[in-house]
């Protein structure tokens, strides 16, 4: 049975979809079974590798409003070593189509049940709000994984996430707990990076990762490319980085 891992901020402009594109690949490169799942509207996880959201017959959308079956929607992408089950702006439509829907909280969790055992790591892309689609992935996790950008508010944010967590363990998902805390952006020439990792530790001493990811320019042009990181410059801090990230992934989850 796979491990879901939903990867989600409140905030926007986190890293949230770095971090699903590029934990997912380099996952994939140490040998996981990866499938990503896009579920933020604006389709940059799809993007990200390479996929036109515009030539899609079946996507997210369809799965979640039962137009279509999970496993006639994911696309395979050997070049990575991956799959993907993608998204379209048709997304952003979703909250208002499922209004009425009997149980809609657990649609996108009843759907992947059929793949689960098909995969060591399924990474879920949420989008930078909490609607419907937010609570799906929620529902359908193991565990949250949180990109945090050092910056003066990030302590704010991260409480705001953490409420929504306790509320849908309490009804929803009582299974569900923070896989860890990420730092992106880092920069540890700047005294508040390391005030803040200071302040988040204290207030989650357990599940802070060691690795943190670097502002890193090549990081930020690979998505123009449409691959990950580790395909557009394997040697740069950024790849070096997510390729640490999914070692301590797979070392916390193989215990």
């Amino acid at each position: 049975m796979g491990k879901v891992i939903a990867i989600a901020n409140q905030k926007g402009g986190v890293g949230k979809t770095t971090t699903t594109v590029n934990l997912g690949a380099c996952l994939a490169e140490k040998g996981k079974r990866v499938l990503m799942i896009d579920m933020d509207p604006q389709g940059n996880t799809t993007s990200g590798f390479g996929i036109d959201k515009d030539k899609l017959l079946n996507t997210s959308y369809e799965v979640l409003l039962g137009e279509a079956e999970v496993k006639d929607s994911i696309i395979s992408l050997p070049e990575y070593k991956i799959d993907i089950l993608p998204a379209s702006i048709d997304l952003a439509g979703a909250e208002v189509e499922l209004i009425g829907v009997e149980k809609r909280e657990g649609l996108l969790d009843e759907k992947l049940q059929v793949v689960r055992d098909q995969y060591d790591f399924m990474l879920i892309d949420c989008p930078p709000s909490l609607n419907i689609l937010t609570i799906n992935a929620f529902q359908a996790s193991d565990s949250i994984l949180v990109p945090i950008q050092c910056e003066f508010y990030a302590l704010e944010g991260l409480s705001q996430l953490i409420n929504t967590i306790n509320l849908v363990k309490q009804r929803l998902n009582p299974k569900i707990e923070i896989e860890g805390i990420l730092f992106t952006m880092f920069d540890n020439r700047t005294n508040l990076c390391t005030q803040v990792v200071e302040e988040v530790k204290a207030f989650l001493p357990t599940k802070i990762y060691e690795t943190k990811i670097p502002r890193n320019i090549r990081l930020a042009e690979a998505p123009s490319y449409g691959m990950p990181v580790i395909y557009y410059e394997r040697s740069s801090k950024g790849a070096i980085s997510y390729m640490q990230l999914a070692e301590e992934v797979i070392q916390k989850n193989a215990q």
